[in-house]
Formats: C-alpha cells, sequence, structure tokens
C-alpha cells in the first residue's frame, strides 16, 4: 500500500507542474501491464449497489469522479479507475494542439489546500486525443469528454472549434461537457451568453446523440447563472457541471493574480451556486458537483442537494491516492445511516 504522509513532503518539493508529471507517469504505467496493479484495483475500487445508478445510458458503479484537468490528453483513464473513481473525464481538448500559457503556471495553497492554475487548455488536440480514447472506448467505466474552444480562434468562430470536436468524438465518450468557463482562455467566459448557448446547442444536438452538459463558472451572480443553466437545458443540455474554478483571489491569503482557484478554498463558493441551481433544476436534468470536495461528508452534501455525481481534482493533491476508496466507503454507511437502499433516494433529498 502506498503511504501518501510519506511521498507527499518529496512532491511538494516540485514544482506542481512537475509533481504532475510524475504521477501521470505512475497512473500511465498500467497502460504498459495492468497486473501490478490489479491488487490496488481490487481495494480501491470500491462497488456497492448502495452506490450503484443508471445515468446516460451508462451504469455507474459508483458516484465519485475525476474532473476535467487532471488526465488532459486521455492517458490515465486505466489508472483512474485503479485509484478508485467511478467514471473519470478527459480534457479540456481542443481541436488544435496547444502548449498552454507561459509557466509557472501553477501553484500550491498549502494553507487552504488549494490549486492555482493558469495552464491555459494546453493539451495534444483532438487527433491523437481521439487516437487514444479509441484505444479504450468503450471503457469499463464512464469516459466523460470536456471540450473547449483554442486560444486564438476568434470568438465569433468559437462554435466550429465545438462542433469540430463533437463530431471527432462521436461514438466515443459516454457524455460531453462544453467548457465555456475556464479563466484561462481569454474571452472564453464571454460565450456564457444566451445566443452562443442557443447557437450552440442548436448545432450540436444535429451531431451526436450522446448526452451534452454544460459547465459554468462560480464567479456569476447567482441570478444569472440560474437563468443561464435553465436556458441552457431549455435548448437542450442534457445536465449542468457546477462549477468550474473561481477567480475570486479573496479565497486564499497569498493568491497569484493569474488563474483560476480550485480546491478547498472553492467549497463554500461552489456550494452556493450549486444549491441554487439545483434548487431551480433538480428534476429537470443531471447535475454533477465539482469544487472542494474533498470528504464523504461534503460529497454526501452535494448529493442530497441533488447531485447525481460529483467529480474530485485537487483534493487528490492534498489527501492521496485513498481518498477516493475512503470517500465511496464513508458514503455507503451514510447512505445506510439516512435508511436508504440506493444513492437514488439520497439525491436532493434536502430540497424534494
Amino acid at each position: 500500500m502506498i503511504n501518501y504522509k510519506s511521498i507527499k513532503p518529496l512532491l511538494f518539493k516540485l514544482e506542481p507542474e512537475t509533481a504532475h508529471h510524475v504521477a501521470e507517469f505512475v497512473l500511465r504505467l498500467p497502460n504498459i501491464c495492468q497486473i501490478p496493479f490489479n491488487f490496488f484495483l481490487k481495494s480501491h475500487f470500491i462497488t456497492h449497489d448502495v452506490l450503484t445508478q443508471e445515468l446516460f445510458g451508462r451504469k455507474f458503479l459508483n458516484p465519485v469522479g475525476l474532473g476535467a484537468g487532471f488526465d488532459k490528453n486521455a492517458t490515465m483513464i486505466r489508472g483512474m479507475q485503479i485509484l478508485g473513481f467511478g467514471f473519470t473525464e478527459i480534457g479540456t481538448v481542443t481541436p488544435r494542439p496547444q502548449t498552454g500559457n507561459p509557466k509557472p503556471r501553477m501553484f500550491r495553497h498549502i494553507e487552504e489546500e488549494s490549486i492555482q492554475n493558469a495552464m491555459g487548455f494546453n493539451n495534444d488536440g483532438v487527433y491523437r486525443v481521439v487516437k487514444r480514447v479509441k484505444k479504450r472506448f468503450p471503457f469499463t467505466t464512464p469516459i466523460g469528454i470536456n471540450i473547449g474552444k483554442n486560444k486564438n480562434t476568434p470568438e465569433k468562430e468559437a462554435i466550429n472549434d465545438y462542433t469540430h470536436l463533437i463530431k471527432s468524438f462521436d461514438g466515443l465518450g459516454d457524455y460531453f461537457v462544453i467548457n465555456i468557463s475556464s479563466p484561462n482562455t481569454p474571452g472564453l467566459r464571454d460565450l456564457q451568453n444566451e445566443e452562443f448557448i442557443t447557437k450552440l446547442f442548436s448545432e450540436a444536438k444535429k451531431l451526436t446523440d450522446k448526452p451534452i452538459l454544460l459547465k459554468i463558472a462560480p464567479d456569476m451572480e447567482i441570478e444569472d447563472a440560474i437563468n443561464l443553466t435553465k436556458m441552457a437545458v431549455e435548448k437542450g443540455a442534457d445536465g449542468i457541471i457546477a462549477t468550474n474554478t473561481t477567480i475570486d483571489y479573496s479565497v486564499v491569503k497569498n493568491p497569484k493574480d493569474i488563474g483560476g482557484i480550485s480546491g478547498a478554498a472553492l467549497k463554500e463558493k461552489s456550494f452556493k451556486i450549486f444549491e441554487a441551481i439545483a434548487k431551480e433544476l433538480y428534476g429537470k436534468t443531471i447535475l454533477i458537483s465539482v469544487g472542494g470536495i474533498d470528504s464523504a461528508e461534503e460529497a454526501y452534501k452535494r448529493i442530497k442537494a441533488g447531485a447525481s455525481l460529483v467529480q474530485i481534482l485537487s483534493g487528490l493533491v492534498f489527501h492521496g491516492p485513498d481518498m477516493i476508496m475512503n470517500i465511496n466507503k464513508e458514503l455507503i454507511e451514510l447512505i445506510k445511516a439516512d435508511g436508504y437502499k440506493n444513492i437514488s433516494q439520497a439525491i436532493g433529498s434536502d430540497i424534494k
């Protein structure tokens, strides 16, 4: 078993992006030979009737998934399952390869257990990522594909990037996520408007029968977020993911002046906007909560508020590879303690 407490100080001596590359190297090893990892898979991938649910035409064996941004290039799908994730979301993928923003572009806020990143959609581009996904899909756990526009694509041509990506990935993956909420691509959040979303979903729905979800920023006014997500669902969105990283730098003591913040510092802000959206949309669409989830208690709070699924990202950096196993084990007990036989009964129980 891995003693993350002993490894963590060594990893934290590395630059955050370098440490990520080390983690990626390890998590790519199961692609070569999975046998040495089977014991870890058996102990860490938690399955139970209490946690199983059907969504998007697929079975989710547990509700805890990997948020977009960690496995940008679909190199760690098998490794994520070994860590215990019930589903994984790759990307953000853009049509053309991108190197991203200048380094350094990732920073730790250790006291707040948070990460600030200004990566800028660095990825290998759709051609290479599609080739990797073809080798894995259909996988034993669901795969989401998070898509975004290239940095140098003008706003008036942005829809072409999204439709190109959907066409390229059609037949692959279990759902798409429209990312227009990252703070690290200039002008991207300006696309969070009725005109663009109406046109995008009108075009996208003609191209695929896969579910298409919209991911929103946590920095919108509550009323604007509610109106935007309601309109997106009316226009064809099959789900809402709330939220992306925040540019509210007041949530940490010593912020940089670039990028978005994820992790524990985002917890309150993310939940507040998710809760407001859920009160309007619970029962009308699938809701996924992400942002500061680092325990079973926090995950269950989001579930009871209306989340069918939750996603983890920065928590892995601070809590290590046992985190997902522990959350799922404790979720089973929390759900049972409330007298439910399945997670579907707990979803939205605070607002039913």
